[in-house]
């Protein structure tokens, strides 16, 4: 046979059967696929760019009905002339709005900044007077924190626990993968001036001077630059207080040419601000008898985009464990009581184990099927196809998380389809009479010649069969992509593995088989087996055939199963929803009491439904949170649970323990 009627796979497979070039491609594709591997970024979920934007607008004094009529009308009115808008909502408070701006999916994130920056500028002039700049914040999944970390002790109160969070966050800021830190919780340094008001009218000053005063106080202004001896040196005036000293010391008045002094009319302490929230540790019945709560503060640590959130993770906990001893003393706890890089190692880890038990499964399959040794034939295409589709991943900027794992996993069942009918078509040719003069590589090459176009047929249809998944809109459609992106890449590396590697594996593992004097080909799969297969499958076939009740019983056989398995939906044997489950070992119980309730009462309540969840045995710990939101997940990132603040407002963090020790 010529080379121009051998096709474009006989070709293929003619120029690389016996060419040095393809064991070359083989371990250069397996090392790349590693190297992938290696530096694809691990994440429970794929990255959905989602345009959000929060417009957050001041307006001090003015009641809930007189912003929503005079802001937040105006504003979404507005911004519906963006385009690319998908929706706009808005949320209105006594002096302040909130407007939240989604665009739609696929939409380019900085452009779509820029177009609503530009609305809002342009119509400067339709803001009312009273009411601030618009604040326009960008939010992104990787504002979701993978961390975080719960500072708790017997003998530290909110406001210690608060100052020392907050320089174990600079220490965690330095790293370069770190985007943001959040503090949830404890109570900020504040120096207190309580004035008497008996001795302000002794002293004839009122309260509007003395606040006027320590404004003027605590300042620093240059006063401009003195010159001598050619050195320049800056001269400065005033300074920022230090201490509660330094307010006390501040000059308010004068009284019969003496100096009056803020000590002299008020209390001056160092404290703390008055409490607008409470963070509480406790433990699981489980873990501890006592159900005795400690002040606690939350520091939640967010990734930057496209990083690893596995070693951003692993990279804040070592620098966590750097400072023990040092920043954090030995009377401070620290528990992680959120980690996402280790859940999403545990995922992308159980994922891996059941692609390889998918490639094991495959391969024992075809073992049975065909034999040993058309099993190592094929079984060297799997890793060279998964491995140039984990490359496609890396080069389209995917990351490692559950949706590309899946359609790695999916596409072992359909990428060995190729290799498997070049194999058998070798062996066919192999055995029969008139190619027993022939060399195995020339019976290889006619083999796969003759079968290759139907094959590239096969894999185009099931391409095409793919591909449209890739064009689905909305939120499922950057969700989904990876599956036809990756099924699509590992149907095209196996067709191209199955024309250049299958035909060089089996002209060296196959052998000359029993037509040519060998006791078979490797241990069963074309000897007796095969024809009793044969045999068992003519038998079916005829019958199916040749006898029409056979046909009509197949088919309404196969009408019945398509039936049931529709009924499954409506009975609800199996749910129908957009993402899949997120078995977190973690559950949160966000608290609303009604308007004006008081911290306390809210704190309480909150306090009561922890005791009551802490008796179950899966729970290891739990955070209460009082008068602020908890570290919001994906969820609450998308129902804006993180703005939640107030009295009224509380939230119960439950830990659980992992679910394979439950």
């Amino acid at each position: 046979m010529s080379r121009s009627g051998l096709g474009p796979a006989g070709a293929l497979a003619r120029t690389f059967v016996d060419s040095k070039l393809t064991p070359l491609f083989i371990v250069a594709s397996v090392l790349l696929g590693l190297f992938a591997l290696v530096l694809l970024p691990r994440e429970e979920e794929p990255q959905i760019k989602v345009p959000m934007v929060d417009v957050m607008v001041a307006m001090p004094g003015a009641s809930a009905k007189e912003v929503e009529s005079r802001v937040s009308a105006p504003i979404e009115r507005l911004l519906w002339e963006i385009p690319g808008v998908e929706y706009v909502y808005t949320t209105s408070q006594p002096g302040r709005s909130l407007t939240v701006v989604r665009f739609r999916v696929g939409e380019d994130v900085e452009r779509s900044v820029v177009k609503l920056d530009a609305k809002l500028a342009a119509n400067q002039d339709r803001i009312p007077s009273g009411v601030s700049p618009p604040l326009v914040k960008v939010r992104s999944i990787d504002d979701v924190p993978i961390l975080a970390l719960t500072f708790h002790g017997k003998d530290h109160d909110h406001l210690t626990l608060r100052r020392l969070a907050a320089e174990v966050a600079s220490e965690l800021k330095r790293i370069p993968e770190v985007s943001e830190t959040q503090l949830i919780g404890g109570l900020r340094r504040q120096v207190r001036v309580s004035l008497d008001p008996a001795l302000l009218a002794s002293r004839s000053l009122g309260m509007a001077q003395v606040a006027r005063s320590l404004r003027q106080a605590n300042e620093q202004s240059s006063a401009g630059a003195l010159t001598t001896d050619d050195r320049s040196v800056v001269v400065q005036t005033g300074g920022f207080f230090q201490s509660a000293e330094d307010v006390g010391a501040v000059v308010v008045g004068v009284q019969q040419g003496a100096p009056v002094y803020v000590r002299d009319v008020a209390q001056v302490s160092d404290a703390s601000e008055e409490a607008s929230q409470y963070v509480l540790f406790g433990k699981g019945a489980a873990k501890s008898a006592s159900a005795d709560e400690s002040a606690a503060v939350t520091l939640s640590v967010a990734k930057r985009p496209g990083t690893n959130a596995i070693d951003v993770a692993a990279g804040v906990l070592a620098q966590l464990e750097s400072v023990k001893g040092t920043l954090i003393p030995s009377s401070v706890h620290v528990t992680t009581t959120r980690h996402y890089g280790e859940t999403s190692s545990e995922k992308s880890n159980e994922l891996l184990f059941h692609m390889g038990v998918a490639v094991l499964s495959v391969s024992l399959l075809i073992l049975f099927m065909l034999g040993f040794r058309e099993s190592l034939v094929v079984a060297v295409a799997i890793p060279s196809t998964l491995a140039l589709t984990l490359l496609v991943f890396h080069l389209t900027g995917y990351t490692l998380n559950r949706i590309t794992l899946f359609a790695l996993i999916f596409s072992i069942g359909i990428l060995v389809d190729d290799a498997i009918v070049v194999v058998e078509n070798i062996v066919r040719h192999r055995d029969l009479p008139e190619n027993q003069g022939r060399s195995l590589r020339e019976v290889a090459v006619r083999a796969v010649a003759e079968v290759g176009s139907p094959t590239i047929l096969a894999t185009l249809a099931v391409i095409a069969a793919i591909v449209p998944m890739g064009f689905v809109g909305g939120m499922m459609g950057p969700y989904m992509r990876p599956i036809p992106v990756g099924a699509t890449a590992a149907m095209l590396f196996s067709l191209v593995v199955a024309f250049m590697v299958t035909p060089w594996a089996a002209v060296r593992l196959l052998g000359r088989g029993k037509a040519h004097g060998k006791a078979g080909h490797g241990g069963g799969g074309h000897g007796s087996a095969d024809d009793r297969l044969t045999r068992a499958y003519r038998w079916v076939m005829s019958r199916f055939v040749g006898k029409t009740a056979w046909r009509w019983g197949f088919l309404i056989g196969v009408a019945g199963l398509l039936v049931g398995a529709m009924a499954f939906v409506p009975t609800g044997l199996v749910r129908v929803k957009m993402l899949p489950f997120d078995d977190k070992s973690e559950l949160q119980v966000v608290l609303n009491m009604p308007e004006g309730s008081s911290l306390e009462r809210t704190t309480r309540v909150a306090r009561e439904i922890a005791a009551a969840v802490r008796t179950e045995p899966e729970v290891t710990d739990y955070q209460v949170y009082a008068g602020t939101a908890a570290p919001f997940n994906f969820n609450g990132l998308v129902r804006h649970y993180y703005l939640r603040s107030g009295s009224s407002v509380a939230d119960v963090q439950v830990n659980l323990l992992p679910k394979h020790d439950r």
